[in-house]
């Protein structure tokens, strides 16, 4: 037996009827195409499947898809706004904070999140909401440093010294 369920997906209305025991992240990925969200472990443990439910950081791989039943969603193929880059996707770009790019998705949208409620973290803000996001390729470096720079520039912090 399916439930229909209706989402704002990127802005987008999507209705679907789909298996009550269907995860969030195999709706996006296989229904939506929306391919951002990477399956990682499938546990909730390392972040690569995080998205945005009601502007919080998710791991989509742990919520049923019928759970977002309502919601709005927000994936990384929506971060963007009119073809250009959120802050966040350029100085990941700017500071070469990806290597494979496999669990970037979910860095930026988890920093996205942190973002959102607090627009100016420390370091160790930083450093404890991307805890649950793992990267096995580059360093961690790049990551906190585009996270600052990106919590600047949407302050309209530009040029000015980033304290950590």
């Amino acid at each position: 037996m399916t439930r229909r369920i209706t989402v704002r997906v990127n802005g987008v209305v999507e209705t679907a009827d789909v298996d009550p025991r269907r995860s969030l992240l195999a709706f996006l990925r296989e229904d939506l195409d929306l391919t951002g969200a990477k399956e990682g472990c499938n546990e909730g443990e390392c972040g690569a499947c995080v998205v945005l439910v009601d502007g919080k950081p998710i791991n989509s791989c742990l919520m049923l898809a019928v759970e977002a039943d309502g919601r709005e969603i927000t994936t990384i193929e929506g971060l963007a706004r009119d073809g250009a880059l959120h802050p966040l996707q350029r100085a990941f770009l700017r500071h070469q904070a990806l290597q494979c790019g496999f669990c970037t998705p979910g860095m930026i949208l988890t920093a996205a999140g942190l973002l959102a409620e607090n627009p100016d973290p420390t370091e160790d803000e930083v450093r404890r909401a991307l805890s649950g996001n793992l990267c096995r390729c580059t360093g961690y470096r790049q990551i906190l440093d585009a996270v600052l720079e990106a919590a600047a520039e949407m302050r309209g912090a530009v040029g000015k010294e980033v304290v950590r």
